[in-house]
């Protein structure tokens, strides 16, 4: 399935979380490999809006809070390299909304 196109990626979960460099689990260092940093981290959100939420949308778990749902695909960056992403997405069961969760690399 298809997941709604105004899903919600909150500019701090970005910013304050995926661009920030990591002792452990440095997804910073990854995305830089794309040319992505915190200060052009507004690509980042542009790109997931425009590269992984149209791709299809599997349904992984279900909570008290809504359904999760996982993107697998290719994210390519400012600097024009493509990484293996999975990306989770959750639409909410109170409001209906769609928002991303988090990005990690695909290494399957």
């Amino acid at each position: 399935m298809k997941l709604s196109s105004d899903a919600v990626i909150d500019a701090a979960k970005l910013s304050r979380y995926l661009l920030v460099p990591q002792k452990r689990n440095d997804k910073a260092a990854w995305l830089a490999r794309a040319g992505y940093s915190l200060a052009n981290w507004q690509l980042l959100q542009v790109d997931l809006r425009e590269q992984l939420l149209p791709l299809e949308a599997t349904l992984v778990e279900e909570t008290a809070y809504g359904r999760l749902y996982e993107i697998a695909g290719r994210l390519k960056g400012p600097n024009g390299r493509a990484l293996r992403v999975r990306s989770i997405w959750i639409v909410e069961v109170s409001t209906g909304q769609t928002k991303f969760v988090t990005l990690f690399p695909d290494k399957r």
